[in-house]
């Protein structure tokens, strides 16, 4: 068990403190598809927004642990869950490959609006005929003279619709090819660059997700993180971060929702007794901490293997499964747990389990995870 310094408390104790403000209204925003700007405001004020960045950037210089411990106590506090998703999006997907892999230059003129939320980050990998087949991607950039060159259309961009800038993935060699893959930073007013409306779909709807097309956008070459060639590396680092950050975000909520269903449990009477002394109900509750637990330990552990330089392939596979199945799993006993109640809008419950069904599928579908695995054990 990790124990967590009295600096670590108090940045998390600041963001948790920020629960009331950050649920207000996030039942009505789901329904609308609203991102919460006024909660990103409050966010900002916190220095959350720069936790795993170095302070020379205006960063707070935290490591990997902190971070998640932080954005845990997030998810515990926040009950939008789309809101949380697009924070963790904006730091992950933009910011730490910018810091890992960006030149003084670029950091120099976008990291320190990155870790203050002045700017908001996306990054855009999936195509609409690619899916998981990152390697078969299409669209493509090629170098003229100090611009590369892009054409073609990514999908499903989390934080597309508000983002200023975006990481975008594109093919610069042989098809096929890990080394074919290069990132670059794409500022959203770049001329040839359209963001397309934003998508509605099923959960997380409080982040907004769209589609962007690429008719010869021209990208300065500066604006290449790592060298040409080197998207693929780079990917592999910023999913092994994206899934232990937005995972323990969802371990926080998965936390949060355990208590909501033990109070409702031991508070609901039914025949003469509360339903928590039913052993149909009283079981549900036990399988949801069971999962809290197994999520939160094997996010912690991959990220204490990863941060100490070991090969987490499997780790991280495993850790993705388990915490978002267990989110599912969660979520839906909740929704049971309460009842009629669970099932109306109202109580919120019902929202989380549409979120959770997101979890499954982002970062590497649930299949993807479990043939990943298979590979690794010689199958």
């Amino acid at each position: 068990m990790i124990e967590w310094n009295d600096d670590q408390r108090a940045l998390r104790a600041a963001v948790e403190q920020l629960g009331t403000v950050l649920d207000k209204g996030h039942v009505e925003r789901d329904a609308d598809g609203e991102f919460a700007v006024d909660a990103w405001k409050r966010l900002r004020e916190t220095g959350m927004l720069g936790l795993p960045f170095d302070e020379r950037w205006g960063g707070l210089g935290q490591d990997l642990l902190t971070t998640m411990y932080v954005l845990e106590g997030l998810g515990y506090a926040c009950r939008d869950g789309g809101f949380s998703f697009s924070v963790s999006t904006h730091l992950v997907s933009t910011g730490v490959p910018l810091q890992r892999f960006g030149s003084d230059a670029l950091k120099e003129r976008f990291l320190p609006r990155v870790c203050t939320g002045e700017i908001i980050g996306a990054h855009a990998i999936t195509e609409p005929a690619g899916g998981s087949d990152v390697m078969g991607m299409r669209t493509s950039a090629v170098l003229d003279g100090d611009s590369w060159v892009l054409n073609g259309s990514k999908s499903f961009v989390s934080n597309g619709p508000l983002a200023d800038v975006v990481v975008v993935y594109v093919r610069t060699g042989r098809p096929g090819s890990p080394a074919a893959i290069t990132a670059m930073l794409v500022e959203t007013g770049t001329p040839g660059l359209t963001v397309g409306r934003p998508v509605a779909k099923m959960g997380l709807r409080t982040s907004p997700l769209c589609e962007l097309f690429f008719d010869d956008c021209r990208v300065p070459a500066g604006n290449v993180l790592g060298a040409p060639g080197s998207g693929f590396l780079i990917m592999d680092h910023v999913m092994k971060w994206e899934i232990l950050c937005s995972f323990i975000i969802n371990t926080g909520e998965m936390q949060h929702r355990l208590e909501r269903c033990v109070d409702y449990a031991r508070t609901r009477v039914q025949f003469g007794q509360p339903i928590g002394s039913y052993q149909s109900v009283s079981n549900r509750i036990v399988e949801m901490r069971i999962a809290v637990d197994n999520a939160r330990k094997w996010l912690y552990d991959t990220a204490a293997k990863l941060s100490a330089g070991a090969n987490v392939t499997v780790d991280i596979a495993i850790s993705k499964l388990i915490a978002s199945e267990g989110n599912l799993s969660s979520a839906l006993a909740a929704v049971q747990v309460f009842g009629g109640y669970g099932y109306t809008a109202e109580y919120g419950l019902e929202k989380d389990l549409r979120n959770a069904v997101a979890g499954t599928l982002y970062s590497g579908t649930s299949d993807i995870q479990r043939q990943r695995i298979a590979t690794m054990i010689g199958l």
